[in-house]
């Protein structure tokens, strides 16, 4: 069995990750998202999620350092 070294840097991430998935799927009309078999749905509309998902955390990320420049 590999050992696996990898850890976590913040370990709330996860948790914070899957709130953000959620609440962009209940803002695209998918509720129950957490719940649901994402086999049953089109590759569109898993993509719409992790797409909303990324452009957020890169939205987030630019305010971070826009933010850190200006001091």
């Amino acid at each position: 069995m590999p050992n696996n070294t990898n850890q976590k840097v913040v370990p709330e991430a996860k948790a914070a990750l899957n709130n953000m998935k959620t609440e962009i799927a209940n803002e695209l009309g998918l509720s129950n998202y957490q719940n649901m078999d994402k086999g049953n749905l089109t590759s569109r509309q898993n993509g719409y999620v992790g797409g909303y998902i990324t452009r957020n955390l890169v939205q987030m990320a630019e305010q971070q350092l826009a933010g850190k420049q200006s001091m």
